[in-house]
């Protein structure tokens, strides 16, 4: 996590308890000539609506003027993560949990480094997957520390 990044999470944290909501993701970026601090909430049940956004941007950047911690010009977004949300903390994983995800790994586990299926296992070592391989369901078992990106993922098959 970027300094900017951890300063923005402690600025909205409050807000966000206050309002029974929880973060799933802060972004700092530059997009061609324009920055963008992008802050994705959304409600322990998963159905975060536009005025809950809209209300915690108005109180974030209330404290972004306050406290000033950007250097440069730059656009806020807070919304929802939408319905391929990442997955990063072990309470995302367990969420997960029976639903069809994307996962990226460092280095190739089983001649791959990109599985798409149901998330079937998670624990402190890592997490296991259904795959579908040609014809067949195949477990694969990735470990946590292979993990470079994960988020729950579209089953267009299905």
């Amino acid at each position: 996590m970027s300094k900017i990044t951890s300063e923005i999470e402690k600025l909205v944290s409050p807000i966000l308890e206050e309002m029974q909501l929880e973060l799933v993701d802060i972004e700092f970026i530059k997009e061609g000539r324009e920055w963008f601090l992008r802050v994705y909430i959304d409600t322990p049940e998963g159905d975060i609506d536009i005025d809950q956004c809209a209300l915690v941007s108005e109180k974030l950047s209330e404290k972004l003027d306050e406290t000033d911690p950007i250097e440069q010009n730059y656009f806020l977004d807070v919304s929802s993560p939408g319905a391929e949300r990442p997955l990063k903390k072990d309470s995302d994983f367990q969420k997960a949990l029976g639903q069809f995800v994307y996962i990226k790994t460092y280095e190739p586990v089983n001649g791959m480094k990109e599985f798409e299926g149901y998330l079937t296992a998670y624990d402190e070592n890592g997490l296991e997957l259904d795959v579908k391989v040609k014809t067949r369901k195949v477990a694969v078992k990735i470990e946590k520390e292979k993990i470079a990106f994960a988020r729950l993922a579209i089953d267009f098959s299905a």
